[in-house]
């Protein structure tokens, strides 16, 4: 078990490996679909619009280095105008396979959170970037949002609360490196050894 400190640097990621159990502490981003299409149509394929220039400012700083949580929280929403995690289960990512080379590349992201994997194009961005994927355990939401401290701020709360960017700040977050910089995926080698004895089963 290792505790690893965001921003992360290269040198930590280079040396994480496939199987590694990890406590995440620091400030990460919450974002699932249509936060990702939201950074991928006004910053990375477009040119940044005045309205959305603070907001990418914002982002180049908190995710330089950091990380990505794949992740539609449950929130409770305080008097005093605060927010809290009720439940923080992970998205199951390859919905953000389209895009999420790019946003690791354009934003300097060391690591991607989320559940089920992620395809070719995200383990070749986690060599080149290097970065890896992080796998957060399903079915315990509840548990896992007992990590999330704070939640610090929200930006484009306006594509609903699943939906919007959520910056928390996290302690002994845990998750499993199960894609690293090295191009070593558990989720190709279960794929593979399922189709391996699926090829046994119909012969």
């Amino acid at each position: 078990m290792r505790r690893v400190t965001i921003p992360i640097s290269d040198e930590d990621i280079r040396s994480l490996k496939v199987g590694d159990i990890v406590y995440l502490n620091g400030v990460m981003m919450t974002g699932r679909d249509a936060a990702h299409k939201f950074m991928i149509e006004h910053f990375i394929r477009n040119e940044v619009q005045p309205e959305d220039a603070a907001l990418h400012e914002e982002l180049k700083t908190l995710l330089d280095g950091g990380v990505i949580y794949h992740c539609g929280p449950v929130e409770k929403f305080h008097d005093d105008g605060s927010y809290s995690f009720v439940a923080a289960g992970p998205t199951t990512s390859i919905r953000e396979e389209v895009y999420q080379p790019e946003v690791i590349a354009h934003f300097n992201l060391k690591g991607v959170i989320g559940k089920g994997g992620m395809g070719a194009n995200t383990l070749q961005a986690c060599q080149d970037q290097p970065a890896v994927y992080f796998h957060a355990v399903g079915g315990a939401a509840s548990l896992i949002a007992q990590a999330v401290k704070e939640v610090i701020k929200v930006n484009k709360l306006e594509l609903g609360v699943p939906e919007a960017m959520w910056v928390i700040r996290v302690e002994d977050f845990p998750v499993v490196v199960t894609m690293d910089s090295h191009g070593d995926s558990i989720h190709e080698q279960v794929e593979a050894r399922s189709r391996e004895k699926f090829a046994e089963l119909i012969a």
